[in-house]
């Protein structure tokens, strides 16, 4: 009797286990009913996923609770817009179906097109074969004349110190409170007169006054130096740019290619889109 009692409590205690794991939470998973209508744990999913990162802070049964009463009030809401929809409301609706749904393939083909060896193959050939430039530490003295930086080159070639003279007089700000230092920079990051005086440079030499579209420099040349060879890291984010937007590019022109399209619009007058009457009855 006891050995049969026992077997008995082990096939109920399999047979509860079972149903336990059968029953676990799935995205079909009912978790409310409307009016019939069933709301499913994927409803609840895909709306927390929507929600700004600052809801997303809210402990997980406060958030759960609320997403779910959301979901309520909506439907609720929904049932009786749905009886009574307009032509506005419809056709946005199917506007906005439309837009969501062309961004997934869109969003599906990014993703598909970023890949390691995708990545590795674009940098080995926009990449591969660059030498490293040049990169220049430079400080400079900006005013507004001429006249007012013939003048200071004059005092710099008398003697006074360039770093106090920046500080003290230069309009560019930023650079004047680092006594016009204005750090590493390689070629294409600066105006081209400016970069011009700076190529012609010597380490130590100041320039003759540069006019450029911001004033008048006066620059003093600090170091040169090879910069480092670019290596894939530095440059991930703008090659996976590159990838997505030729991918999405060849995705919309492939899918638009091989639709049927009929475009029967010709003899509309254009202005008819501003006549918002037309969707309101």
């Amino acid at each position: 009797m006891l050995k049969s009692a026992l077997l008995c409590a082990a096939v109920a205690l399999a047979a509860a286990t079972g149903a336990a794991r059968a029953e676990d939470p799935t995205a079909a998973t009912v978790v409310a009913t409307v009016n019939g209508k069933d709301i499913t744990l994927g409803h609840m999913i895909a709306m927390r996923e929507s929600l700004p990162p600052q809801y997303l802070q809210l402990d997980d049964e406060t958030l759960f609770n609320g997403i779910l009463d959301q979901i309520i009030q909506q439907e609720a809401l929904a049932e009786v817009a749905e009886a009574t929809l307009r032509p506005r409301e419809t056709l946005t609706i199917e506007n906005n179906t439309r837009s969501y749904l062309a961004g997934v393939t869109l969003d599906q083909t990014a993703s598909s097109a970023v890949t390691d060896d995708a990545v590795q193959a674009l940098f080995d050939e926009k990449y591969g074969k660059e030498e490293p430039g040049q990169e220049f530490k430079a400080a400079h003295i900006l005013v507004a004349t001429e006249d007012e930086a013939k003048a200071i080159k004059a005092e710099l070639d008398g003697g006074a110190d360039f770093a106090a003279i920046a500080t003290a007089k230069s309009t560019d700000k930023g650079s004047a409170a680092a006594g016009g230092d204005l750090g590493w920079f390689g070629l294409g990051m600066m105006v081209k007169p400016f970069e011009d005086a700076v190529i012609a440079l010597k380490p130590g030499e100041v320039s003759a006054p540069v006019e450029s579209q911001f004033g008048w420099h006066i620059i003093k040349l600090a170091e040169v130096r090879t910069a480092a060879k670019k290596t894939i890291e530095d440059v991930r984010a703008e090659l996976e740019g590159e990838l997505q937007g030729t991918a999405v590019e060849a995705k919309v022109k492939e899918l638009t290619d091989a639709a049927k399209v009929e475009k029967k619009a010709d003899g509309i007058d254009p202005a008819i889109l501003k006549n918002a009457a037309l969707i309101d009855n």
